[in-house]
């Protein structure tokens, strides 16, 4: 075979030709975090390597980590923590000369909550703070690096009690700390001032980073990579959350959603248990309510594995788990493909039913990578998942603020009062959807919204104005359905509605005075204006904490939407499907009357299996998900073209009657493609990066899709195919 490449030995040398002759990637659609410097293993070929954190390697400072990526032909971002991280110069001393261990968070038995060794969570004070942005944000920018991420601000429900935050009470209050376990208002002025602590150190370091870049000539944007607020309420932690999307400051967030946190044990018709579809489900819905009417971008995050020590059985499952519900956002379509790779392709873990540990199957890792390469074209699309998409549940960062401790036997297992509004609608197979409270002075909040649920049982509202807005929608024709007793310990706290001449002794008064309405009674319907409200005397949390109790929920979401909204019939399935371009995404949900399967006619490549088969029909089965490849809906199926690969493809070139293309992966992981072409290909060749020919292949041609099926070992150097016919 003609070499077309520069003869050289040296592989650097080859990468560099190849990326030469390779068309630049879709910049800041895919994206991996990782600390390590680039490596073959885990050349994942996304637009963007963020590299994690300042620190120095030994025999590598952090400027010569970030070239290793940059050499390699990657976008290069940053991330760091912002409530704890590697910072032992500031800890322990290096930074300033003082030892700043003490700025942790500290709980009532007195003991700090750490991350890691000599890694306390912080109570961001001004020294910390000023070591973010100089130590840390400058030298970042002063590498040539203009995208930031600050991760994780996080501030535990159980901590508040070390002399930094007492300190930072009084300041905030003006007047003395008060022990959050003493009473339901300490915990929610506790949780207040924990919030207002990380907006306002995000505020300070994003802005220094932006004045700072200015300086430089450099445009500099910060993003924040936060867990979902559905996960931070269930797992008791504060965080600015939605509140950030209104600093100048701040120009998105990864929303940090995989295993380890959808798969939280929630109730659901009396039974605790992982539901990790549905509760990712619930958790990117969360995070897109909290962005899209401020036009945010937002990157989705999964995890082809998690913290906790599983088996590669188990990761796979939840992956696709967690995958599928991503994509069934069709909004989004900017992705972190995966957090850590080094940890992915380079550790050991437990094989199902065995004590032995290996490194990542080989069948997974080509499974993994078709997915994650199918993130490189996902499209974003106007398609609406199937089912009703105009019921709505209200939610607010106060969820957060009421979590622990617990006060006057008040409990919220699992943090059912919220999976008691959403769950049983999701199960039933409506796409319910979640508003953010805080974004209701967007019209695009309640737009597309006929219904919506709402209840204080475990959250509370932050101003009035959320009630005249609120108030003003159902006037015009919304349906509001109120769910709740009003009866937890945390309706009197020390508020607006009960401050500054207000002495409403629940919140739900103020909404109901406007709202012109008096309700009595277990159950009640009234009409407001040209809309209704419902008002239902249970916690939401009845309703999934026993079983077979959300009958009388279901009926009035259905009798609301068809009878008073007039918005058509509320259908209930076990199913979620969404057409994404060439893509089908499904989901079928077990825990429903309806166990039917789902079934999609072919021509599909399924996605979920590496060996990529072409299959006349899928059916896929409770419990179950499926991400596949329409090929009867190909754009521009005369062109020769790779559907799917557990590759990233460059330099495609179609010339008559030939095809040929590059193919990038890391190494030690093995490629599955299948190639859409006018004919059954005669001639196939495929070399490496040294033009060497590569013999140990795997072909297959099925006609009645047109596709050539190829399996050959991966390079980060490049594999080179071509095809004739």
């Amino acid at each position: 075979m003609k070499n077309i490449f520069v003869s050289c030995c040296l592989t650097m040398l080859a990468s560099a030709v190849f990326a030469q002759q390779a068309p630049a990637p879709l910049k800041e659609k895919t994206a991996f975090q990782t600390a390590s410097p680039w490596m073959p293993e885990i050349d994942v070929r996304s637009d963007i390597a963020i590299v994690y954190g300042t620190n120095d390697h030994p025999g590598m400072t952090f400027e010569q980590r970030v070239q290793t990526w940059r050499d390699h032909g990657y976008q290069t971002n940053f991330m760091t923590g912002i409530a704890w991280g590697d910072y032992k110069d500031y800890f322990l001393g290096k930074w300033d000369g003082k030892n700043h261990l003490g700025v942790g968070q500290v709980t009532q038995k007195g003991d700090t909550i750490f991350h890691g060794r000599d890694m306390p969570y912080v109570v961001p004070g001004a020294s910390f703070i000023e070591y973010m942005k100089t130590a840390v944000i400058k030298r970042v920018i002063d590498v040539g690096i203009t995208n930031i991420f600050l991760e994780e601000p996080e501030f535990w429900a159980r901590a508040g009690y070390s002399a930094g935050f007492k300190a930072q009470w009084q300041s905030y209050y003006g007047f003395p700390w008060k022990p959050q376990d003493a009473s339901a208002e300490n915990t929610y002025l506790s949780s207040k001032l924990k919030y207002h602590l990380y907006y306002d150190a995000i505020e300070k370091v994003s802005s220094y980073a932006k004045a700072y870049g200015k300086s430089k000539g450099l445009n500099i944007k910060v993003f924040i990579a936060t867990h979902s607020l559905v996960n931070y309420s269930s797992w008791q932690i504060v965080s600015p959350e939605a509140s950030l999307a209104s600093l100048p400051g701040i120009d998105g967030y990864i929303a940090q959603v995989w295993t380890g946190t959808s798969r939280e044990p929630t109730y659901f018709n009396g039974l605790q248990k992982e539901r990790v579809f549905e509760n990712a489900y619930l958790e990117y819905g969360s995070m897109v309510s909290m962005t899209a009417p401020t036009g945010r971008k937002m990157f989705f995050l999964t995890d082809p594995i998690e913290d906790r020590q599983k088996d590669w059985s188990d990761y796979k499952l939840n992956y696709q788990a967690t995958f599928t519900a991503k994509l069934l956002y069709p909004t989004v379509s900017d992705y972190e493909v995966m957090p850590w790779p080094e940890r992915i392709y380079t550790h050991p873990y437990k094989v199902a039913n065995s004590n032995e540990k290996i490194l990542i199957p080989q069948y997974y890792s080509t499974q993994m990578q078709v997915m994650v390469n199918a993130l490189n074209s996902m499209p974003p699309s106007t398609n609406k998942v199937t089912g009703v998409n105009g019921i709505g549940v209200l939610m607010s960062n106060t969820l957060m603020f009421q979590r622990f401790p617990t006060h006057n036997g008040f409990e919220d297992p699992q943090f059912s009062n919220f999976y008691g509004q959403t769950l049983p609608l999701l199960k039933h197979g409506v796409p319910v959807q979640t508003v953010h409270m805080e974004n209701l002075g967007y019209a695009a909040s309640l737009k597309n919204i006929k219904v919506l649920v709402m209840s204080y049982a475990n959250m509370k509202p932050i101003s009035a104005q959320i009630h005249q807005q609120l108030a003003a929608w159902v006037k015009q024709g919304g349906i509001l359905i109120y769910c709740g007793r009003d009866d937890d310990p945390y309706q009197s706290v020390m508020e607006w509605w009960d401050t500054k001449g207000n002495n409403f002794t629940a919140p739900s008064q103020h909404l109901f005075k406007l709202l012109g309405i008096n309700p009595v009674g277990d159950s009640q319907k009234l009409n407001v204006g040209k809309g209704a409200v419902y008002v239902l005397r249970q916690n939401p949390k009845e309703y999934v904490l026993q079983a077979d109790n959300d009958g009388n929920y279901i009926s009035t979401v259905k009798q609301a939407y068809e009878k008073d909204a007039h918005a058509g019939t509320l259908t209930f399935k076990n199913s979620l499907y969404l057409p994404r371009g060439p893509y089908d995404i499904v989901a079928v949900m077990d825990e429903n009357a309806d166990s039917k399967p789902y079934t999609i006619k072919g021509p599909v490549i399924d996605l979920f299996d590496p060996q990529l088969p072409i299959l006349a029909e899928k059916v896929i089965n409770p419990g179950e998900q499926a991400l596949l490849y329409n090929v009867a809906r190909v754009a521009n199926n005369n062109i020769p073209q790779v559907l799917a690969s557990a590759s990233r493809i460059y330099d495609e070139k179609a010339a008559g009657g030939s095809y040929s293309f590059i193919a990038k992966s890391p190494v030690k992981t093995l490629t599955s493609a299948r190639v859409l072409l006018p004919g059954q290909p005669k001639q196939i060749v495929i070399s490496d990066s040294k033009g060497q020919m590569i013999t140990d292949i795997k072909t297959s041609w099925d006609t009645s899709s047109k596709t050539l099926y190829l399996g050959f070992a991966n390079s980060p150097d490049g594999i080179k195919v071509e095809l004739k016919w």
